[in-house]
Parts: structure tokens; C-alpha cells; sequence
């Protein structure tokens, strides 16, 4: 059954309390891979008060303000890269050369993880955004792994602690604090995965959107010196541009009989939300058929909604402002260097995005 309810009603579901990810850890929940073994996603299967009393502690790292105070290591990080992108032969890959790295260099950063260890962590983290792309046993060996090496890094903090997200973790958890071992490892785990795939996939797929569509490209390079431009821009591309590869990707289960958009949910039966149906809903936002970077921005569902609202929100908004800045500034002559129809897409992952995204400039 399929119940349509206006995105500005979202609250009525992803908003309150009627509806429990938590279930979907003890219930065979729906899925596409046909073993019903699954990756807890850590927060995102919680439900409060567990959930209130975990994210309290790690949205502390993730405030507009403290995000705002990586920016500018963001921005050269981001400058570096372009540095070494733009002196090889073009074309070169934007995936490879801005999308991966700047992300990863700061969630790494921000956590305490040697980069260097990036190409072991790398293939654990899409153990997290994998659908069909890898079998049951070998998501547990993945996640055993990752965990393990999280665990060895937390071990590692408290010998010798030091000014990092990791740190500050660890420390809750040994002064006697909420934290215990389990929800450290795990926190940091989710942090890792949650922190770099997705941001990654989103650059590339926001500048495959705009060399899709040349005249708002070239419409945000015309306004590029208004305050707003990159920001309102980042917002309607959000909007706009779909992360999952297939939609509605997390199942919620009625707590009670919920009655929506003329049909009734009962108590213990799951439903799957439609964030990207609601950021095209024409009762919200007009025309949202078309990308349209001169948007003011709107109540997009980009990020979820209520209590289950990307926690690490404000730092993906500011990685793909400076990456978009960047770009925008540096190489405003960019294009793509091969056809279309040539491009490697992702498969067997919940995120959508190019292997590789060949540009020249």
C-alpha cells in the first residue's frame, strides 16, 4: 500500500515517536538482500531516550560553530588536492582527485584516524552503504574488522589521548560518564562510514548534475560573489539530487495504529519513508521538477527530519561548499571528458554516484 502525505506533514513520521527504528534489529525487516543478516547502523536503529542520550554527546563535535572553525582547513585541504588534480595530464578524475580525499582527510582528521590507513578503512566503510554488493558473511568479516580496528584506535586514545573527537569519547567513557566501550566503538565506527562514502558520492554527483545543466552552472559562477550563492546552491542540489540508489531505504515500524493521508498504518507493521518524493513535492516547493540554483532554499529532507536528522549534518553541508567553491573558483571552465553514456555507476550500494568522473578544464 503505498500512502501519499504531504512533505510538509513530515513531522507525523519521521518526527514522532509512533514510529520505532529500534524494531528493525529484532523484526525481519524489509530489505533487498536475501539473507536477512544486516549492519546496525548504530544511532539510526535507535530510538530515544538511548537514542537522545547518545547524540547529545556526539553532536557536541558537530555544532555550526565547531564545524565552522574546520573550514578553513577544509578549503586548503581542498586547495592542495586541486593543486595536485590540475598539475597532471588531463583528464583527470574528480573522484579520485577531490570527491574521496577531502572528505576523508577531514572526518579522519576530526576523529584522530591515521589517513594513511585510509585503503584498509576504505573497503570496511562500504560495508555500511552495501545492499547486493556483498553477501552476508562477508558484511560480518567487514564489520568485525572495522570494529576491531576502531577498538584498536579507542585503546590506543586512552594510553595517549589527544585533541580529537576520539579523545573526547574515550574520556566520557573513563571518567564515569554515559559512554561504555561498546557505544565508543561503535559511535566511531558509524561516524567513520557515515562521514565519508556519502559526502564523497554527493561531490560527484553534484558536479555531474551541473555540467549537466551548463546554464545554472554558469548562473553560479555569474553570482559567485554574493554571500548566499554557494550555500543556497548546495541546499537546492541536495534537494534535488537523490543519495540512495533505490529510495526509502530505512524501514520504521508503527508503535500504534497511525492513521496517513487517508489510509491507517497498524500497530507492529513497517513502512517505508520517501525522503526524495517530499523534496519534489509541488505543495512545497514550485516547479521541483527543475534544478534551479536561484531557489531560495527550502525544508528540504535531505538530511532527515526530527530526531533522526544527520547528526553530522552542518559538516556535509560545509565539505560540499568548499568543495563546490573550490571547484567554482579554480577550474570554471570545467567539463566532462568523456561521454556520458561512457560513465562506471556504483552498484550493489545504498548511495548512487560514478565510479570515476573523468574532467578536464
Amino acid at each position: 500500500m503505498v500512502i501519499k502525505v504531504p512533505a510538509a506533514r513530515a513531522d507525523d513520521i519521521v518526527g514522532t515517536r509512533r514510529f520505532s527504528r529500534s524494531a528493525t534489529l529484532t523484526r525481519d525487516v524489509p530489505r533487498r538482500h536475501p539473507e536477512p543478516h544486516r549492519v546496525s547502523g548504530g544511532l539510526m536503529d535507535m530510538d530515544p531516550p538511548e537514542h537522545t542520550r547518545l547524540r547529545r554527546l556526539i553532536a557536541r563535535a558537530f555544532t555550526v560553530r565547531r564545524v565552522e572553525q574546520l573550514r578553513s582547513r577544509t578549503e586548503d585541504v581542498a586547495s592542495e588536492l586541486l593543486d595536485r588534480m590540475t598539475a597532471a595530464d588531463q583528464p583527470a578524475d574528480l573522484v579520485a582527485g577531490l570527491a574521496m580525499p577531502l572528505p576523508g582527510t577531514m572526518i579522519c582528521e576530526l576523529l584522530g584516524v591515521p589517513y594513511a590507513d585510509r585503503a584498509a578503512f576504505g573497503t570496511w566503510v562500504e560495508t555500511f552503504v552495501s545492499t547486493t554488493g556483498l553477501t552476508g558473511e562477508q558484511k560480518r568479516t567487514y564489520v568485525e574488522s572495522l570494529r576491531d580496528y576502531v577498538a584498536t584506535m579507542v585503546a590506543r586514545r586512552r594510553r595517549d589521548p589527544s585533541d580529537d573527537l576520539l579523545s573526547a569519547l574515550v574520556q566520557a567513557h573513563d571518567e564515569g560518564d554515559r559512554l561504555a566501550e561498546d557505544e565508543v566503538i561503535g559511535l566511531v565506527t558509524i561516524l567513520l562510514a557515515a562521514g565519508y562514502e556519502t559526502v564523497a558520492t554527493q561531490i560527484t554527483n553534484f558536479v555531474l548534475t551541473l555540467l549537466q545543466h551548463p546554464d545554472q552552472w554558469r548562473l553560479l559562477h555569474d553570482r559567485s560573489d554574493q554571500s548566499n550563492c554557494i550555500p543556497d546552491a548546495v541546499e537546492e542540489l541536495l534537494r534535488y539530487i537523490p543519495l540512495p540508489a533505490t529510495e526509502a531505504v530505512l524501514p520504521r515500524y508503527a508503535t500504534a495504529d497511525v492513521t496517513l493521508g487517508g489510509g491507517t498504518v497498524r500497530a507492529g507493521e513497517a513502512i517505508l519513508v520517501s525522503k526524495y518524493a517530499a523534496n519534489r513535492d509541488p505543495l512545497v516547493f514550485a516547479d521541483p521538477e527543475r534544478l534551479d540554483l536561484s531557489r531560495p532554499p527550502g525544508a528540504h529532507l535531505a538530511f532527515g527530519h526530527g530526531v533522526h536528522h544527520c547528526v553530522g549534518a552542518a559538516l556535509a553541508r560545509m565539505e560540499l561548499q568548499v568543495a563546490l567553491g573550490s571547484l567554482l573558483t579554480r577550474l570554471p571552465g570545467l567539463r566532462l571528458a568523456v561521454a556520458e553514456a561512457d560513465l562506471q555507476w556504483k552498484t550493489g550500494l545504498a548511495v548512487r554516484g560514478p565510479l570515476a568522473l573523468p574532467v578536464a578544464w
